[in-house]
């Protein structure tokens, strides 16, 4: 009978156990099913290699080959205006002519006073040379001939200035002054700006001052305007700023219908060499930090169980230049491998993920904004 109770009681102590341990898997189960975060939604790319031109971009500055602001050489009051505001004019043209009333009258007494003096001059000469007077006196009416002579042209100089011309041919901008206006000396009257060709002047970092040079092509955009324009770099500077470290260029270029303005922002994108083959991302794909930029891409993994599940790994790459939506990746990145384009602000390494490519963030290589 003791024999038959022990034995009872061994069987039901094993089951309990079993029950137990059973209920125990059941708990530890479920409670690593709930630790465990759901996957994160992303979008993913698989990535490719593409050629990109070897370019610097950078933002430059128009600027005019010839740009002055005309202004009066002498003082004096508007007597004629004789140009229209925001018109073309050729080297030459007059704009501005001042009353020179005054001025002719001293130029009709100097012309009498010369005239004068080259009568006597002659008379003098013929007398000298019949031994009449002395030669200190043709000395004398010589000296007052050549007097009379200087003062004319002077005057002549003086209404020849007070006629204002364009030193160069362009377009003018808005008239600063007004008819009957008295002018001081160095007054401002009318900017000219030449337009065509044009200047564009940029920095470019101190690293990549060896890789331009004078003659090197560039392209040249604008928002504001429509088309591309084509130049040459002309000019570099002999000096690093020692603010921002740059090298300031300048390039020349051709502005028909003079579409660019001096002082208006560019685009500009300075052709270095070869094109060259890069990982193109769009660059919500970049993690920048700052010890080192990355991009999640995405595999086959296994949790502590043995299970298989698509997760994100974190992998460090050297970026390289961008055009538009795009980052060019140089390494760290292979052909075929599947990148994680948005959503890495809350991945983490090994973590799993929910692909949707239902919608895609931006990836063009020249965007237009929809408010251009």
């Amino acid at each position: 009978m003791a024999k038959r109770m022990i034995l009872v009681l061994t069987v039901a102590v094993l089951v309990i156990a079993g029950l137990g341990f059973t209920k125990y898997r059941q708990i530890h189960a479920a409670t690593e099913a709930i630790m465990q975060p759901p996957p994160e939604a992303v979008t993913t790319l698989v990535a490719k290699r593409e050629n990109w031109p070897s370019t610097i971009d950078v933002i430059g500055t128009a600027a005019a080959v010839q740009g002055v602001t005309v202004s009066a050489d002498l003082p004096g009051t508007v007597d004629k205006i004789d140009f229209e505001s925001g018109k073309f004019v050729n080297t030459g043209d007059v704009l501005v002519e001042q009353d020179t009333r005054q001025e002719r009258a001293q130029l009709a007494a100097a012309e009498a006073q010369r005239d004068l003096a080259q009568i006597n001059f002659k008379r003098t000469q013929e007398l000298v040379n019949q031994g009449v007077i002395a030669k200190q006196e043709y000395d004398t009416t010589f000296a007052q001939k050549n007097a009379t002579e200087a003062q004319v042209g002077e005057i002549r100089a003086t209404i020849a200035r007070k006629t204002i011309r364009a030193p160069f041919s362009g377009i003018l901008g808005i008239r600063q002054v007004n008819l009957g206006q008295y002018l001081s000396a160095g007054e401002a009257i009318v900017p000219l700006q030449s337009l065509n060709p044009i200047y564009v002047n940029f920095g470019i970092p101190q690293q990549d001052g060896g890789k331009v040079r004078v003659g090197s092509s560039l392209r040249v955009s604008s928002n504001d305007v429509t088309g591309r324009f084509g130049g040459r770099v002309t000019a570099i500077d002999s000096v690093v700023d020692q603010t921002t470290r740059n090298v300031q260029v300048q390039a020349t270029l051709e502005n028909l219908g003079g579409k660019l303005r001096p002082g208006m922002f560019v685009q500009v994108a300075l052709s270095t060499g070869a094109d060259r083959q890069v990982i193109s991302l769009p660059a919500t794909a970049i993690n920048y930090a700052p010890y080192g930029d990355s991009v999640y891409i995405v595999s086959d993994m296994k949790d502590p169980a043995g299970n298989t599940y698509r997760g994100a790994r974190q992998q460090f790459v050297k970026v390289e230049g961008s055009r538009g939506d795009q980052v060019a990746v140089v390494s760290g990145v292979n052909p075929g491998d599947e990148v994680v384009t948005s959503g890495v602000f809350k991945l983490r390494n090994g973590a799993a993920v929910q692909i949707n490519n239902k919608v895609q963030p931006e990836n063009n290589p020249a965007p237009k904004p929809a408010d251009s």
